[in-house]
């Protein structure tokens, strides 16, 4: 009898997990049939987003492919892409509801259920997340990009990965450019043990860190095309380019209150199923659960336990723990030609860094994503 997998979110969970089921399970499971339902038409890798709002360096197909020519190379009968927003998940039934395009509702069943919706920008119109449709992507890439052209004053709020790695791809571009790194710790990107390399890095790019401040708001001036940041304590920095990139809130609206954390996360047990009473079948990769962190390489030790896990499910058979990767890595570039790493505990020499994140940001990985060949 056939069996359905309904994927929700075709980013980097999303995609991993149904091209693994379609390449791997499906000729040992013929009856099974993976949906896939997104609210992006294209891929998207934002990895590299940080660079791909610098004028002239990347080309949007770089960064962004259309899904649904990849899934062509299956069987018809095998998969369905669904373009439209999951609205609502009813466990009692099976069903999740999705609005289309056409602003029509529709029902989807599923025998078994994969969460990958991740997590969008607290600020929307920022790039940093495909918060919405394709093309609001590329007009959110394409107005930061302008903007940065244009401005020689810009501040950073936010000194995560993100914020770090678009402030040392904007002076590396820009010498000229004054930008402004606002850190609401001492500490840059939360304190982790490549902190001080990573600013290190900055300090030799020019750029100006500012610790322990947080921004409490920021207005445009009505002439003059500036923005007045504020922080906390009452001092403003007037801006011709503000651009915030902290905060990030999981797409997870759609689901049960009793599916998710305090923090709006999705609670998962050790099989990445949720944990609720009634989730049996369900499972959750990627952003939208940020356990034990968000991050590329630990979303794919997710997506390929849970393939895996559905695989062992459909034959019969006791899951897996679903464990992250080997090793801890994390690599934070610095420019175009500098990063700062870590393997384990262990500092990697910028180089390395540089080769293993820095020199091209994993463009290559976008048409991989989409056509299956990363896995």
């Amino acid at each position: 009898m056939p069996k359905s997998v309904v994927v929700l979110g075709g980013s980097l969970g999303g995609l991993a997990v149904a091209h693994r089921l379609l390449k791997y399970t499906l000729p040992r499971e013929p009856h099974l049939k993976v949906i896939l339902i997104s609210k992006n038409t294209h891929f998207y890798w934002n990895v590299a987003s940080v660079r791909a709002v610098i004028p002239g360096v990347l080309k949007d197909e770089q960064v962004l492919q259309p899904i649904e020519p990849g899934l062509a190379q299956y069987p018809p009968d095998s998969v369905d892409f669904i373009l439209g927003e999951v609205t609502s998940l009813d466990t009692a039934s099976k069903t999740v509801h999705v609005s289309t395009c056409e602003d029509a509702s529709t029902a989807v069943a599923f025998d078994y259920l994969v969460i990958a919706t991740g997590s969008t920008s607290k600020s929307p119109s920022m790039p940093w997340k495909a918060s919405s449709t394709h093309e609001a992507c590329v007009e959110a890439l394409h107005a930061t990009t302008d903007s940065i052209r244009r401005a020689s004053h810009i501040v950073i709020a936010g000194a995560g990965a993100t914020g770090v790695e678009l402030a040392g791809e904007i002076r590396f571009e820009f010498r000229d450019k004054t930008v402004v790194l606002l850190s609401s710790d001492e500490q840059l990107l939360g304190g982790d043990g490549i902190a001080s390399a990573a600013e290190r890095e900055l300090a030799k790019l020019g750029v100006d860190i500012r610790r322990g401040v947080r921004v409490a708001g920021a207005e445009e001036v009505e002439e003059g095309g500036r923005t007045v940041v504020r922080l906390e304590g009452g001092e403003e920095i007037e801006t011709e380019l503000y651009l915030p990139t902290m905060g990030f809130v999981p797409n997870t609206a759609y689901l049960p209150d009793r599916f998710l954390r305090d923090s709006g996360y999705v609670d998962v047990d050790e099989y990445m199923g949720v944990a609720a009473q009634d989730a049996g079948g369900i499972w959750a990769v990627g952003d939208a659960v940020s356990k034990p962190r968000a991050g590329f390489l630990i979303t794919e030790a997710q997506a390929a336990g849970v393939a895996k896990n559905i695989e062992l499910v459909l034959q019969g058979k006791e899951q897996q723990l679903v464990r992250g990767p080997s090793v801890d890595i994390f690599i934070c570039s610095t420019g175009r030609s500098r990063a700062a790493g870590r393997v384990g505990f262990v500092p990697m020499p910028s180089l390395a860094a540089w080769i293993g994140k820095g020199r091209t940001l994993g463009v290559d990985r976008t048409k991989k994503y989409v056509d299956g060949t990363m896995w």
